[in-house]
């Protein structure tokens, strides 16, 4: 069963009687899940950049967007133009895709892993895990990688609090330690 199935017949209903809520409309649900690399060794080495895209591309299933430099900061060598990130956002099916893998291979993956802080959560019940290795998720092959990077998730939801964010994660599978 995908992960929009799960959620329209198992937590649909455990959020409606978790929230109090009769309206399914009113339900938090997710809206977009962002993709983001910061790419600062790419400065020096620009092959970087390219491996990063490449990889991006591999776990998201689609073309990363680089991101550039607003403004020079001499004390960082960076210029203006200058391509400092790679980001890409997730809806509809690819994104409910990208979450079922994320929680069923990638974080059980991670070395030492306990479950997630609840820490993660903001006042406004959006998720955001950091990942230090790309390689925990299952389309990177361990033999081809040139550079470990790391990678930053943030699945967003119109959940608009805190507990109601925890609500849907909790009710979705997440492994949260509470």
């Amino acid at each position: 069963m995908s992960t929009r199935e799960h959620y329209q017949t198992t937590v649909i209903p455990r959020l409606k009687e978790e929230l109090h809520e009769k309206n399914v409309h009113a339900l938090p649900r997710l809206l977009a899940v962002h993709v983001n690399v910061g790419t600062g060794h790419g400065l020096k080495d620009p092959k970087f950049n390219d491996a990063v895209v490449n990889t991006l591309t591999r776990i998201t299933g689609q073309k990363p967007a680089q991101t550039t430099a607003k403004k020079s900061i001499s004390n960082f060598k960076i210029r203006q133009g200058l391509v400092v990130g790679c980001r890409v956002t997730l809806r509809g099916k690819r994104m409910y895709e990208f979450v079922e893998r994320m929680v069923r291979v990638a974080l059980p993956r991670i070395r030492d892993f306990r479950g997630l802080e609840t820490k993660h959560i903001d006042h406004r019940g959006n998720m955001t895990i950091g990942f230090r290795e790309h390689l925990v998720f299952p389309e990177i092959r361990s033999d081809e990688v040139e550079k470990i990077h790391g990678l930053e998730v943030t699945l967003v939801t119109n959940a608009g609090t805190y507990e109601r964010g925890l609500a849907l994660f909790k009710a979705m599978g997440f492994p949260l330690k509470v």
